[in-house]
């Protein structure tokens, strides 16, 4: 079955100016046309299992989570462990995209079985462009088995 996604990338950041111009650096390589943006850990839950507001949308899952660490409500580390608790989403690839330098982060999310750690650039054009390669690669060239995509 060769289904289109609802969501190829889910963006968890709290951090509006960071969530804006990643938004824009995906934008600009056309990767951000089915992008949802949520602003802290228990709507990223929400949207991945189809709970609370985001009830009754597609199951199809994201082909990459981009997730900040530090979020509201809930952080990123226990974001990260409550997907890959759950049989439907723990292969989904999710790459941390936070600002953290603390090698207990980056310690902590790799045990968990993150898929990739990336620090934050704090220029403008070096964010972007890795925003931009980061969904490259996730969006353009990874590849998933079909169960992943629920297909």
């Amino acid at each position: 079955m060769n289904r289109e996604f609802a969501v190829d990338i889910l963006l968890v950041e709290d951090n509006p100016n960071d969530a804006e111009l990643a938004i824009r650096a995906l934008k600009k390589h056309h990767l951000a046309n089915r992008l949802e943006w949520v602003k802290d850990g228990v709507e990223a839950l929400d949207f991945l299992f189809q709970r609370g507001e985001h009830v009754g949308r597609s199951k199809t899952l994201p082909r990459v989570v981009l997730l900040d660490l530090r979020l509201p409500k809930l952080d990123g580390i226990e974001v990260l462990a409550q997907i890959r608790a759950n049989p439907e989403t723990r292969d989904l690839p999710v790459v941390i995209l936070t600002s953290s330098k603390e090698e207990q982060d980056l310690v902590a999310t790799y045990e968990l079985g993150v898929n990739s750690f990336v620090a934050k650039p704090v220029a403008f054009d070096e964010f972007a462009r890795t925003v931009a390669d980061l969904g490259m690669y996730w969006v353009l060239v990874n590849r998933v088995p079909p169960d992943i995509r629920n297909e």
